[in-house]
């Protein structure tokens, strides 16, 4: 079994990005300021994420079809499913999610998990927005959402109730 990481990097419209993946399993998409890793390994599963994320940034995909692996408790996996799921072009907001996972009142520990998602664009953490449609944190920044969610309202077309 291989428990080191296999790193690479993808400079992506909006900046650098770099993936990790571990077992066969993408762990990690994460925005990053520079290549910090001395040595990269594109292996078959970080080049194909790579190819995807091209596709994703093209504007010709729409869902992304990668083996990952997050670790978290019960919970954080459960809000990570429902992020998952928010379909491309468009928007869930916290309160939702808190309802989908069958805890209305747990909101803003919706909203502390989705921050810590370390799988960027591909579990979509940059669809969750405010209840009255605002964009709210986003670890790597609100113009990066902003930009996520544009791309892909361009790229979907009309999306009937969308709040963004």
């Amino acid at each position: 079994m291989n428990d080191s990481f296999d790193i690479s990097y993808y400079e992506s419209p909006i900046g650098l990005i770099q993936i990790k993946s571990i077992n066969q399993k993408i762990c990690s998409v994460l925005f990053v300021e520079k290549e910090t890793e001395p040595f990269t390994i594109d292996t078959a599963l970080n080049k194909e994420c790579i190819k995807q994320l091209k596709e994703y940034f093209a504007g010709t995909r729409l869902q992304f079809d990668l083996p990952i692996f997050q670790i978290g408790t019960d919970f954080q996996q459960k809000v990570w499913s429902e992020v998952y799921k928010i379909p491309y072009g468009d928007t869930a907001t916290y309160a939702l999610l808190a309802h989908k996972i069958g805890d209305i009142k747990s909101i803003r520990a919706v909203g502390t998990t989705n921050g810590k998602n370390k799988i960027a664009i591909i579990v979509p953490c940059h669809r969750v927005i405010g209840s009255d449609g605002s964009l709210t944190g986003y670890a790597w920044g609100l113009d990066k959402k902003e930009w996520l969610l544009k791309h892909e309202i361009e790229h979907s077309g009309p999306v009937e109730g969308r709040l963004f």
